[in-house]
């Protein structure tokens, strides 16, 4: 039967909580490379300001696999954001600029706990793993002080002539490197932030132009720090990286549905891989043990993955809107492998070790209704549920997916201009932490976050 009833024009511009509908938790993603600002009718402009606020705490774990220390909260507050704009050329061409910060991650231990603070275990360990004998005592040499005292016992032999001053020399380089890794008592922290800008022209077609393609070119702009500290990186502690600021580019592409008089609106997006070559910073002053350079700058390839979104909304009477947005995201194709840290890596892993990577791919699925409750004022409510990227997953970002409730509100302050403000609260599902080689150093259960977001906007149909 043909719908007959013409639905509020309020309650179209209300977006389900699209200020908010951010903070996915699976691999890197942020802002869920939102569009919803081209698919608006006549000329139209948003900013929105999101802000995150999530509570990730855990405990790490011993060497048997027993719970140890406490891990205070991880998650460092986060905000961005978005803007947007687009025009009707005629009633067959539109145009529009889309900018957001879809990748990121903010990580920061601190407290007493094995990501943080001098690495006495792993050091420990390597000296245990030489096989050293007081030639005094004939005991076994298993910590730092007891090397320092072994090494003072061979370069008096090497005074009286007893020892070569070879083995000396290569004591006293490998006391240097253990020196230096001990010294460093900071804390494991890990930022990574991105922008996005996205140029777009859509073409509508069909008997009643309910039909658009879009489509366009991507800039994007990478940049990250990584710091990994304390015994929980074993051979790895210490090391950092920086990758500086590059821009690279990709493209946008999608098809949309729509049908006014019941606000029915139906589009699927498609967003390509970008490749950037960035200039990688990198130390590891463990990996001198091996022979290598502890320290280089090379160029390193990092992909950010592809995405597709499906964005759907529709009257179900006059004054009530039903919105759906589903968004794949295959982090398991992603990985970040700097060229030092693989290739120190490779004596114990035969193909070296990515220092970021996902086992599954990320599903996102949020369900909305929003409600014209007086001429000027439409509130909404969405419930969404996010996969995650696998689990255990890596220790910069220990979190397995969410699910989510949230509200919003917006309010027409003239006929062109309005404000939007919305919230939601995240679940998060509890995660084991590991590190590149796969050991299993953390846990991080009972969490949860919120994100809010505002948003001014301006249509002209």
């Amino acid at each position: 039967m043909r719908s007959t009833f013409i639905i509020k024009p309020l309650v179209t511009a209300v977006a389900a909580l699209s200020v908010a509908s951010v903070a996915s938790a699976a691999g890197l993603d942020r802002s869920g490379q939102d569009i919803s600002a081209f698919l608006q009718d006549g000329t139209y402009a948003e900013t929105v300001y999101t802000y995150i606020d999530a509570d990730v705490t855990g405990h790490d774990l011993n060497a048997d696999g027993s719970k140890g220390k406490k891990i205070k909260d991880i998650a460092e507050d986060y905000d961005f954001f978005r803007y947007g704009v687009k025009t009707d050329i005629d009633d067959t061409f539109s145009i529009g600029v889309l900018y957001d910060e879809p990748w990121g991650a903010a990580a920061d231990y601190h407290g007493d706990n094995s990501f943080v603070g001098a690495p006495t275990d792993v050091i420990n360990g390597i000296i245990v793993s030489q096989g050293i004998k007081n030639p005094l005592t004939q005991e076994d040499v298993t910590d730092v002080a007891g090397f320092k005292q072994y090494v003072q016992t061979v370069g008096s032999l090497v005074d009286q002539g007893l020892a070569k001053p070879e083995g000396l020399q290569k004591l006293q380089g490998l006391e240097g490197v253990l020196d230096q890794t001990l010294a460093n008592n900071e804390a494991t922290k890990v930022e990574v932030r991105s922008e996005s800008l996205t140029a777009l022209m859509g073409m509508k077609f069909g008997q009643n132009k309910q039909f658009q393609v879009y489509g366009g070119p991507v800039a994007q702009r990478l940049k990250a720090d990584v710091k990994l500290r304390g015994d929980a990186y074993d051979l790895a502690t210490g090391y950092n990286l920086n990758v500086n600021a590059d821009t690279d580019y990709g493209w946008i592409a999608g098809l949309q549905y729509s049908k006014p008089e019941i606000a029915l609106k139906a589009a699927l997006t498609y967003r390509s891989e970008i490749d950037h070559s960035v200039t990688a910073s990198e130390f590891m002053p463990l990996a001198a043990l091996t022979g290598a350079n502890p320290q280089q700058d090379t160029r390193m390839e990092v992909t950010t993955p592809e995405s597709v979104n499906f964005d759907f909304q529709t009257g179900i009477n006059p004054t009530t809107l039903a919105t759906a947005k589903v968004r794949w995201v295959p982090w398991n194709d992603f990985a970040i492998t700097p060229p030092l840290y693989n290739e120190a890596t490779k004596a114990r892993f035969p193909k070296g070790l990515d220092l970021v990577s996902y086992d599954d791919d990320q599903w996102q699925v949020e369900l909305g209704l929003a409600k014209r409750v007086a001429d000027n004022l439409a509130v909404s409510g969405t419930v969404g549920w996010d996969s995650g990227a696998g689990n255990p997953v890596t220790s910069l970002g220990p979190i397995e997916g969410y699910y989510s409730v949230g509200l919003g509100a917006k309010y027409d302050i003239t006929k062109n201009w309005a404000v939007s403000a919305g919230g939601k609260y995240l679940m998060f599902g509890d995660a084991k932490g590991q590190i590149p080689s796969g050991d299993i150093v953390s846990k991080f259960e009972d969490n949860d976050g919120f994100a809010l977001g505002v948003k001014l906007s301006y249509q002209d149909k």
